[in-house]
């Protein structure tokens, strides 16, 4: 899923809390307009509370069966747009999808990623994961996936 609908993040959008909460680091300042890179910054991702994810609706034309929910967090988007990192989320169910460039860790959940005239993915927890943009994919999850993302536009 590529989590690109939505977006309009400039900056890292993170609660300093939030930052801060896995021991690692502190959050830093969030970059200004003339910054042409993102803060550092660190994030507890399993300690984001679901609450603090925003709904991003599927297409109904994307579900297969089930009723997934589809919810997230941009945590920085380049100036340009073409690059986004965040945090995305996928209660069970089967949905298609058309991929973007994207390098994804799943940090909780299990699915099956099917790739149209390609190999069937089983990712679950520490799993990386490397979508072509163009792939034509059928997601089936089994147990709510959350994932951090980074994709190329």
């Amino acid at each position: 899923m590529t989590a690109a609908s939505g977006v309009d993040a400039k900056t890292p959008d993170i609660e300093p809390d939030l930052a801060a909460e896995s021991g690692s680091g502190t959050a830093a300042e969030s970059p200004t307009a003339g910054d042409t890179a993102p803060a550092s910054f660190v994030v507890n991702i399993p300690g984001i509370a679901d609450d603090d994810l925003e709904p991003d609706p599927l297409d109904p034309s994307q579900i297969v069966s089930g009723e997934p929910v589809v919810t997230g967090k941009v945590l920085w988007e380049a100036p340009d747009g073409r690059q986004i990192r965040g945090i995305w989320q996928i209660t069970p169910g089967v949905v298609t999808d058309t991929e973007a460039n994207e390098l994804f860790v799943v940090v909780s959940g299990r699915a099956t990623i099917e790739v149209e005239g390609g190999p069937v993915l089983e990712v679950g927890p520490g799993d990386a994961c490397v979508l072509r943009e163009g792939d034509r994919t059928r997601w089936t999850v089994h147990e709510t996936l959350r994932k951090a993302y980074h994709i190329s536009l």
